[in-house]
């Protein structure tokens, strides 16, 4: 072949990989914008049906099955403290509060038993799922309702394992040691398995970005923004991934994911599922797609959902180092996940979840960083070299970032009309102005911390790194306040 030949066949090359990073952007945001949309639309509807009259008259039902919190907590000694308060304060008829303490080396323990004057106890229990060695058990002389278990490290998923073990009521709710519940949260996610006793077996809730407002007593009392980009941008970020994005696959029957910060789950279900995962570091959506293949192996009727209006505050990380780790381990758990239950991909046997959910993630989650990536290299380059003309890096432009920067404002305004959480034309316009970072600058860095996580799948790394804390009730994290 001559050199001219090869020249045309490169240049043909090219062409089409430029063609096909464009249309994946384009379907990729066009599948987005129809799940915040779908979202939205669901939001609106569950939301209608729920008054402040139901919430009054469940905390006087003596038919609301009793939960028992368990909150997995590993050197969180920045937070935990107020998360016990908020979590003492729910508004629920019957609970128990059970922070599993992992091995921390830090005051995490230390700072319980001072504030909340705990002893130690002989809390007889069944090893119903594996977890490392428990050494104490603790109630608290101030809070009877309150248990404290000390236990030797063996990550996220083995803490929860032992509150699993621990804990004595029907259901369980999971929340993360960073994060503060509001006071009805509890009485609206368990909502779910009230209405539909026989088939309810996990229910998500919503999580949204606590750096910035103003925590009281265990309460966030004024909503507002932090002063840094990076926790705006995880702002849009939640509420156009974790809201609307996980309403809209809950309304198709495909959720897969009930984020570890908080969900509720039937207590039994998970257990002779086995519990959590001790080896991932995505235990929160294996756990669910592990469910969904269980459930539907026996032929069993079941439902898995997402409740919008029950809010759980959670920090987020305030630094590029931090947030690198959370975003390659979220990625890393994502890839460990498909790969394990890879027999229910295209597999019609598992429904939307096998035909849809899992395939959008393994397509847009999981390979979307490589070809996002990729785009952001090869597109411009062409260009450069003289291979492309500008109206295809325009269009390129269009679909990898104004389509993604519309998306995001969409989905903020959507959350105003139904939530009106962020009060005023200041921090709207602050939300708008972080999902133009996002999408210019953040968006891209990300693509790339989750390409790294491929490399460390395949080096069969399960650290968590260290997610330093500032607290949530610490001045460094005051904002702009409510209608700036």
């Amino acid at each position: 072949m001559t050199a001219a030949v090869w020249q045309e066949l490169a240049l043909a090359v090219v062409t089409a990989a430029d063609d096909a990073i464009l249309l994946y952007f384009l379907v990729l945001n066009s599948l987005v914008l129809c799940l915040v949309v779908l979202g939205f639309l669901r939001t609106r509807r569950v939301t209608a049906l729920v008054h402040t009259r139901d919430l009054r008259s469940r905390m006087q039902s003596p038919l609301m099955l009793p939960v028992s919190v368990i909150v997995p907590a590993y050197n969180e000694a920045a937070n935990i403290v107020e998360t016990a308060h908020s979590l003492l304060q729910l508004r629920y008829p019957r609970f128990e509060v059970l922070i599993v303490n992992d091995g921390s080396d830090d005051e995490t323990l230390e700072r319980l038993v001072k504030r909340f004057a705990l002893y130690p106890v002989g809390r007889g229990f069944e090893h119903r799922v594996p977890c490392q060695r428990i050494r104490a058990i603790y109630e608290s002389r101030r809070h009877p309702n309150l248990v404290v278990v000390d236990k030797e490290n063996g990550g996220k998923g083995d803490a929860l394992n032992a509150g699993l073990n621990v804990s004595r009521y029907p259901l369980f709710c999971g929340i993360d040691g960073d994060s503060v519940l509001e006071a009805d949260a509890l009485l609206r996610v368990v909502r779910p398995f009230h209405e539909h006793p026989d088939t309810m077996v996990a229910a998500g809730g919503t999580v949204r970005i606590a750096n910035g407002s103003l925590l009281r007593a265990g309460r966030v009392v004024d909503v507002a923004l932090a002063r840094g980009v990076l926790p705006r941008i995880q702002v849009v970020e939640y509420l156009r991934a974790f809201l609307f994005g996980r309403m809209g696959w809950e309304s198709l029957g495909g959720l897969l994911i009930i984020s570890g910060a908080f969900g509720v789950f039937q207590r039994r279900a998970v257990i002779e599922a086995g519990g959590y995962a001790t080896d991932s570091v995505g235990e929160d959506m294996e756990l669910v797609v592990r469910l969904h293949r269980s459930l539907r192996d026996r032929g069993q009727r079941y439902r898995i959902g997402f409740v919008p209006e029950p809010v759980c505050w959670t920090e987020a990380p305030a630094s590029l180092a931090v947030l690198r780790r959370q975003r390659t381990r979220w990625q890393r758990g994502l890839i460990d996940t498909l790969s394990r239950h890879r027999q229910m991909l295209f597999n019609p046997r598992y429904g939307c979840v096998g035909l849809l959910s899992m395939p959008y993630f393994l397509m847009f989650e999981m390979l979307g960083p490589l070809v996002e990536l990729s785009g952001y290299v090869v597109v411009p380059l062409s260009y450069a070299l003289g291979i492309l003309d500008v109206s295809v890096l325009q269009a390129f432009f269009a679909a990898a970032v104004l389509y993604a920067i519309v998306i995001s404002i969409v989905a903020m305004l959507l959350d105003d009309l139904a939530f009106r959480r962020y009060r005023g034309v200041g921090q709207l316009l602050s939300l708008a102005s972080a999902a133009v970072v996002e999408a210019v600058a953040f968006r891209p860095l990300c693509a790339w911390w989750r390409s790294l996580a491929f490399w460390h799948h395949a080096r069969r790394d399960l650290s968590w790194g260290r997610m330093e804390r500032e607290g949530l009730a610490a001045p460094a994290l005051g904002g702009e306040g409510q209608g700036s």
